[in-house]
């Protein structure tokens, strides 16, 4: 059976930002050798599931101690000799081909000599608990290095990461944080479940989430609202139990999508989080009618998805006349069930497309519930190309609690620097174009840059929330082309809802 070559400098923990970030290069350079990697798209997955496992292991170890210590019996959540300490941890174990058959195959001669399932069959088919998060991610993970000796070289030098070093976890996180910029850069369309860093930030200040709430995102992608709220809630934590509930009963988040739900798993651990709370598969895939004060939550914060198209099955879980196929109103109205109503009442900040606030028809229905019943009390308006290199559309800032109805609803402009047009890749959004919004936050006053309109005058405006500053040129002539043509696409969109509506009732 071949070995691989001895590894002599993995017997050294660890313990400098340099000597990590140093590991993580040199992992990427030998990914990068690999013929069967298509770029950070490929090489930051498996690094995720390959860091997961190792995690996975250095995890029960500790665990394994303490409930010696407690008296407590052990239950593995990975069995031998599928642990990463059987096949990966000793660095002359299973290289080439045969490491590349024991990950990838149904069956394959496993690390001890005997044949048995390969390591990912044998993954999918763990059950309950942490076992279903495992048997559901790497039902869609694959391992797509073609050179099982390279493999070898990153599994040692993955190796060297010892998550029991709160300094190499610590440092780790940051270092996995730009590559997950990276890896958004790179996705092009496919990076719908990026939020930018300083969107996130502002969002999670303002809403000002207290430890002994709960938080919620239920399109959480990478996790990046949940690493926010994670680090803003640790200022307030001071004695062990204060941790307790923020590490047990604060944070929140589900993700339909396997590789962002394990970016999110991971994402997190790296933060500090010993075991997130987040649920993989649809949120909308739920009766609305059915969400009672259980599943209700204090504080949410989200980008949920749009432009998407939702099927039948999931649209009829929500009101006969409220039904879309547009994924972002779905949320919407998701969002508002699954706030708490008492003692005190739950809050939101949502990203929403600008076809949210103009649109009519069931988004007119929606947005009346929501004025309605909620208190929409701020609207904060993106630049143009907030959001590039992903979409053009223009993007908002929704802020609501459910203390309604709504009496009032305060505009503020996020507004471009000074000579710029529109963000971009090159030159995006920077976290201090945030500052004048955040200083204005808890002392409103009009200005150039913000405007109160009164309920009043949106219900005379057949609740179109896409009110213009009045102090600036915003006629329909003005707008850039991508607003016009979002305009056009809503409307047809909202068109194809009503002809489905009708052709399910013939």
């Amino acid at each position: 059976m071949p070995r691989g070559k001895k590894n002599t400098d993995a017997a050294a923990p660890l313990s400098t930002r340099e000597s990590l970030s140093s590991t993580i290069k040199t992992i990427r350079n030998i990914m990068r050798k690999d013929k069967g990697l298509n770029g950070d798209l490929d090489r930051l997955p498996m690094l995720t599931w390959l860091m997961f496992l190792k995690f996975l292991d250095d995890s029960d170890e500790m665990h394994k101690v303490s409930d010696e210590l407690a008296g407590r019996p052990h239950k593995e959540l990975i069995e031998p000799p599928y642990r990463w300490r059987d096949w990966a941890g000793p660095v002359d174990g299973l290289t080439g081909d045969e490491l590349k058959a024991f990950i990838n195959q149904d069956e394959a001669m496993r690390p001890d000599g005997t044949r048995g399932p390969g390591l990912f069959a044998y993954l999918k088919t763990r059950s309950g608990g942490r076992g279903d998060v495992l048997a559901y991610v790497f039902r869609e993970l694959q391992n797509r290095m073609a050179n099982g000796y390279l493999l070898r070289d990153v599994v040692n030098k993955i190796d060297e990461v010892k998550f029991t070093s709160s300094e190499n976890i610590h440092t780790l996180s940051h270092l996995y944080e730009s590559m997950l910029r990276e890896m958004r850069d790179a996705a092009g369309d496919s990076g719908e479940f990026y939020t930018p860093r300083p969107v996130v930030k502002f969002m999670i200040q303002m809403l000002d989430p207290k430890l002994g709430e709960t938080v919620l995102d239920p399109a959480c992608g990478t996790g990046g609202f949940l690493v926010e709220a994670y680090e803003h809630i640790k200022q307030q934590a001071r004695l062990a139990e204060h941790y307790r509930v923020l590490q047990e009963h604060t944070l929140f988040g589900n993700e339909a999508k396997s590789l962002p739900y394990l970016l999110a798993q991971m994402n997190l651990v790296l933060h500090g989080v010993e075991s997130p709370n987040i649920t993989i598969g649809n949120s909308l895939a739920v009766k609305l009618t059915e969400i009672g004060d259980a599943e209700r939550v204090d504080v949410i914060a989200t980008n949920p998805p749009f432009g998407g198209e939702e099927e039948r099955s999931i649209q009829n879980g929500f009101p006969a006349d409220k039904r879309t196929s547009e994924t972002a109103l779905l949320f919407l109205q998701l969002i508002m069930r699954r706030l708490r109503r008492q003692p005190k009442p739950g809050r939101a900040a949502v990203v929403v497309p600008n076809g949210v606030l103009f649109g009519d028809g069931i988004c007119a229905r929606i947005k009346e519930e929501l004025l309605k019943e909620f208190n929409l009390h701020t609207i904060v308006r993106l630049g143009s190309g907030a959001f590039a290199p992903y979409t053009d559309i223009p993007t908002n800032l929704l802020f609501f609690d459910r203390g309604g109805p709504t009496r009032e609803v305060w505009y503020c402009e996020v507004g471009l620097p000074e000579g710029k047009k529109k963000y971009s890749k090159t030159a995006p959004m920077l976290e201090e174009e945030f500052q004048p919004a955040v200083d204005w936050w808890n002392d409103r006053k009009e200005s150039d840059r913000a405007w109160r309109v009164p309920i009043a005058a949106i219900e005379a405006a057949d609740l179109n929330l896409d009110i213009k500053n009045p102090r600036g040129a915003s006629q329909i002539d003005d707008l850039p082309p991508e607003q016009i043509i979002e305009r056009m696409m809503q409307s047809t969109k909202e068109l194809e809802d009503i002809l489905q509506g009708v052709k399910a009732l013939i």
